[in-house]
């Protein structure tokens, strides 16, 4: 099959494929003569495999090693795949609770800001941002628009 059945089989675009092959990730299986590059059912569902491991949330290298599991099957363990999971999940965890910091910081920028028509030189989020402390919701009482 072309490029084009591919990229319709898979939702994907041409430039996706092909950032895969540049990746080394995904190679045709061969070329026409034409130069069209020609893929094999084997390639269609490795593309696939790939898809799958970044909808979970795999980086490219950890596809990367996934594949190379996947091509040597028979020289890992089940735990060697489990492993990957597990650091995976341990990574998403951490990922989480900093994007709860964020969250929180973010509360109290905004909890700190009336967000009333007073001019931005005296927005308690531009300043808490620029001496890097934490915001003083006191800052704006002195204006009745707040």
């Amino acid at each position: 099959m072309k490029i084009g059945e591919l990229v319709k089989r898979h939702g994907v675009s041409v430039d996706t494929i092909r950032f895969y092959e540049k990746q080394q990730l995904l190679k045709p299986s061969a070329r026409s003569d034409a130069g069209y590059r020609l893929y094999r059912e084997a390639d269609s569902q490795r593309l696939n495999f790939i898809l799958r491991a970044k909808a979970v949330g795999f980086s490219l290298q950890q596809v990367r090693e996934l594949l190379q599991i996947e091509d040597n099957k028979a020289e890992w363990h089940c735990a060697d795949v489990k492993d990957k999971v597990q650091q995976k999940m341990l990574e998403i965890e951490q990922q989480m609770l900093d994007l709860k910091q964020f969250h929180q910081a973010l509360q109290q920028l905004d909890a700190a800001c009336c967000g009333g028509p007073i001019s931005a030189t005296e927005c308690s989020i531009l300043t808490a941002l620029e001496q890097g402390k934490p915001p003083q919701t006191e800052q704006h009482k002195e204006h009745t628009s707040c």
